[in-house]
């Protein structure tokens, strides 16, 4: 029987001894199979350890989607250190607080992050080199990503790696305060990458494209170490946008698996096709599956996005503290469009009360999950990590219910309740209902203090031609309880969101504070 693999390396190095010429890494014109990837990160590596990287220590990663945020990854873990990602729209001193938070020593970065990165280096004394991926001279403590790797040697010896050391510190954009450091060991992830591959069956003739950004958990684990481990093909992009070059990758690569977000599946739900191509989509195109992850996923943009593509779009669940990937929607068996699926099968999950207590089936309490690839804790954040890790299980923070076949349904976050005149209302029921109307494009719904009902709902809209307030009152007032009704519907051309599309509630939260004071 084989031999388990201890470490994300370990993972890779199997990929490479088997499929050494095998297409690795797609970027624009660049075609690098798995022995070059191999080689790469490996001299890398080489010049990490010439600049003193020593086991345990940090190396921030300020990197776009490219090959050499890849390389960077594997060349931190192949020297016993962890990879700190930084979210590349970070603005200076976003970035300033995880560097110095997490302690990194080595700073890699992309040309246009070059200035701001200069100005941490000269700030911060933990911080003691930056590598820049091209485009300038070699200064001091500064070094170009290019030249390391055509002057060093590949790594001689690998140090020796456990699973429980850590792989990433991943900081979580935190509704309230500063971002927390998950700290994700090489166990977290490759249990969860096992599971991932056990339910979406994947293999090596797969490709998968990676547009989501790398800096994120879940196209980290999803979209570049999964289909690394299986001697897939990874297609980088370093954006969705302009979503025609993405499409002509999908059929110019043969994508078989497509990993996305709701408002994309959203808007290639609403897109207007020839007949031509709806016929395209249903027997020329590669994609066997198309996933959807990192927020929730209206049950009518499944239903008409399936209905145009014909193809299966499941959806996944997860957090960055549980690596991240907690669910997912089942292939091969009856599906439930309102669920987030079952739990991966390492996962154990359940629902509890504010006291702690099990809840039975169809119960709404607090989601808790148990498994292999729960975080280690919150990076030096001893009191948070007596909250959010007790007895072994991690207390999500999301409301939801488990039904009598074990599907998970999301209520939404618990701080995310809101309480009109003693009536719990959760806006995931009420966004639900919006999205049901033909011209609604995008809803989000918050709560807001009001000084003579508590709390009111508030409904954001992004709306497709005249919409009116009085129609969408309306339309809910015929499907909710009086009190769920909104007290008020916004219209916006655009709702704020992160990276990976999940709208950022807390911005609209912070634009209507007081309002009804």
């Amino acid at each position: 029987m084989r031999e388990e693999a201890n470490n994300l390396l370990e993972i890779l190095g199997r990929s490479v001894s088997k499929f050494p010429k095998r297409v690795a890494l797609v970027f624009g014109s660049r075609k690098i199979t798995y022995q070059q990837l191999n080689s790469s990160y490996q001299k890398l590596a080489s010049a990490l350890l010439d600049l003193g990287v020593k086991e345990f220590d940090r190396i921030a990663l300020w990197l776009p989607n490219c090959p050499e945020f890849v390389y960077s990854f594997f060349a931190a873990l192949s020297l016993r250190a962890t990879v700190v990602p930084i979210n590349t729209m970070f603005k200076r001193e976003e970035a300033r607080f995880i560097i110095e938070n997490s302690q990194a020593k080595i700073l890699i970065c992309s040309v246009d992050k070059l200035e701001d990165s200069e100005n941490i280096l000269s700030r911060i004394d933990t911080l003691e080199h930056i590598i820049c991926l091209k485009g300038h001279k070699d200064k001091n403590l500064v070094s170009d990503f290019r030249r390391l790797i055509e002057n060093y040697q590949e790594l001689n010896q690998l140090r020796q790696i456990e699973e429980d050391d850590l792989a990433e510190i991943v900081y979580t954009s935190g509704t309230t305060g500063k971002p927390k450091g998950a700290c994700l060991t090489h166990k977290n992830l490759i249990s969860n990458i096992k599971d991932c591959a056990k339910v979406i069956k994947l293999t090596k003739r797969d490709s998968l494209i990676c547009f989501l950004p790398l800096f994120h958990s879940f196209s980290s684990t999803v979209c570049m170490l999964l289909p690394l481990s299986c001697g897939a093909k990874i297609i980088i992009m370093r954006s969705v946008r302009p979503f025609k070059r993405v499409m002509r990758a999908v059929f110019k690569y043969r994508v078989t698996i497509f990993i996305g977000v709701p408002s994309l599946y959203n808007i290639l739900s609403e897109a207007k096709i020839s007949p031509l191509k709806a016929l395209l989509n249903i027997f020329i195109n590669p994609v066997r599956l198309y996933i959807s992850g990192a927020a929730a996923l209206p049950v009518s943009v499944c239903k008409k996005f399936e209905k145009k593509f014909h193809r299966p779009l499941l959806q996944g669940y997860g957090l960055t503290e549980a690596s991240p990937v907690v669910s997912m929607s089942p292939i091969g068996r009856r599906r439930k469009l309102d669920s987030i699926g079952l739990a991966m099968p390492s996962v154990e999950v359940k629902i509890v009360d504010k006291q702690g207590k099990q809840l039975p089936s169809g119960a709404i309490g607090e989601l808790l999950v148990k498994g292999p690839n729960v975080m280690k804790g919150y990076y030096n954040l001893e009191e948070e990590n007596k909250k959010a890790l007790r007895e072994g299980w991690l207390y999500t923070g999301d409301l939801a219910k488990i039904d009598k076949e074990g599907f998970i349904y999301i209520i939404g976050r618990s701080k995310e309740m809101i309480n009109v005149r003693g009536f719990n209302v959760y806006p995931r029921e009420i966004e639900d209902i919006l999205y049901h109307y033909p011209r609604v494009k995008e809803a989000a719904v918050i709560g807001v203090s009001h000084r003579h009902r508590g709390e009111v709902p508030i409904a954001f809209i992004v709306g497709q031609g005249q919409l009116q307030e009085r129609e969408i009152i309306e339309h809910l007032r015929a499907n909710l309880a009086p009190y769920k009704v909104p007290f008020k519907v916004i219209f916006r051309d655009s709702l704020p969101k992160n990276p990976t599309g999940k709208i950022l509630k807390r911005e609209l939260q912070e634009e209507v504070r007081g309002i009804f004071k």
